[in-house]
């Protein structure tokens, strides 16, 4: 239940920006007036005081995260020898990507004002409690929030085993790679289960090679700390084949999280040309997907179903993306912007059927669904 104080701050914010952004000045071209309505935006979300920063907040979740950690360490090894241990490294899974969700605010620095204090934090939660490369993803993850969906600037959307867009598809595919481009919407899922092992194998290789990488001794000590540590503990306490099911478990169901949350953001929204050229505003709301829901999905994605506020204020604290909601949404309609939100689950029906129309380009490029779904609606 919304608290009446806050209710009446965020009707008092919303119509605020319907004030302000209708009495700006008249700008001399489309792009100019964006960038005077969304100033204008900007101020009022500053007056609302709603990019204050909200340390009780996430010192808070930081002392409960460090807390759930130690437990499931203690009880990898009071269980010992059991297959209970599976639903230990299920839970262990969700505890970790909620720790990425706060290693992920650091990184955007929503928790403090020193610059070197959130990159610091970013180092302890990512490096030394998740045991991933901060250089590495926060590298990868600033090119994303740069130009997303776009073309040969997101390495999100970048070809390799899934096709993302059809733009740079250099030939036909033939055989079992034609087989499993039309059918990867139904894969994608599926496969992530072995994306954290590729979240961690990207980052040592990233942090042990040749590549410029910031504090580079201090991150290869936390991930060796973390790392080292945590398959001790495992091979430690369990027999072996029981400690790799128990990897196994862990490593799947946190790559499956992790993708599960990140895919419906932008997965299927519009993709950006790689020589086009799109001002701030309508490249982060149009390319961006919100996701319905109440606290649980607060919970669930770490804030993250809050897409197109948190493209827009990146760095502003995740528990203020739910007040600067309706702000943002009545701004947009004001000026004709589309602004997109789904359910989670018709997000994740999106992706699927996006991926397979674009998998069906891939094995054939010169035949583009999604062209030919466009020329046919004409």
């Amino acid at each position: 239940m919304c608290c009446p104080t806050r209710l009446r701050v965020t009707n008092r914010c919303a119509r605020a920006v319907h004030v302000n952004t209708t009495t700006d000045a008249k700008a001399s071209s489309p792009r100019e007036r964006q960038v005077s309505d969304f100033t204008a935006l900007t101020r009022t979300v500053q007056e609302a005081g709603l990019m204050k920063r909200r340390q009780g907040y996430y010192w808070t979740r930081f002392v409960v995260l460090t807390g759930l950690l130690l437990a499931f360490g203690a009880a990898i090894v009071v269980i010992g020898e059991s297959w209970w241990q599976l639903l230990v490294a299920a839970g262990l899974a969700f505890v970790l990507g909620q720790v990425m969700f706060l290693g992920h605010d650091a990184a955007h620095r929503q928790i403090f004002a020193s610059g070197r204090w959130n990159d610091w934090s970013s180092l302890v939660i990512a490096n030394l409690y998740a045991g991933m490369s901060y250089g590495w993803w926060n590298h990868k993850h600033s090119k994303h929030h740069a130009k997303p969906n776009q073309v040969g600037a997101d390495p999100d959307i970048g070809t390799g085993a899934m096709v993302f867009h059809t733009q740079d598809i250099p030939a036909a595919k033939t055989g079992f790679p034609a087989w499993f481009a039309q059918r990867q919407g139904w894969l994608f899922f599926p496969l992530l289960l072995l994306e954290g092992l590729n979240l961690h194998a990207s980052g040592i290789k990233t942090v042990f090679g040749r590549g410029e990488v910031k504090r580079r001794p201090v991150e290869i000590a936390f991930v060796t700390v973390r790392l080292g540590g945590y398959l001790g503990l495992v091979f430690w306490a369990l027999p072996v084949g029981m400690a790799f099911a128990f990897l196994g478990v862990q490593l799947g169901l946190f790559g499956l999280y992790m993708g599960a949350v990140f895919a419906p953001n932008h997965k299927g929204m519009p993709i950006v040309p790689a020589n086009s050229r799109i001002d701030f505003l309508s490249r982060q709301v149009l390319m961006s997907r919100n996701v319905r829901g109440g606290r649980l999905i607060d919970l669930f994605m770490g804030g993250l179903n809050y897409q197109v506020e948190h493209h827009l204020f990146p760095s502003m604290p995740r528990p203020h993306l739910r007040r600067v909601q309706p702000i943002v949404r009545e701004f947009c309609a004001s000026r004709g912007i589309a602004y997109t939100e789904t359910s989670l689950m018709e997000s994740y029906g999106i992706v699927v059927r996006y991926l397979n129309k674009v998998g069906l380009a891939a094995r054939d490029p010169f035949q583009c669904p999604l062209t030919a779904e466009f020329r046919s609606a004409r």
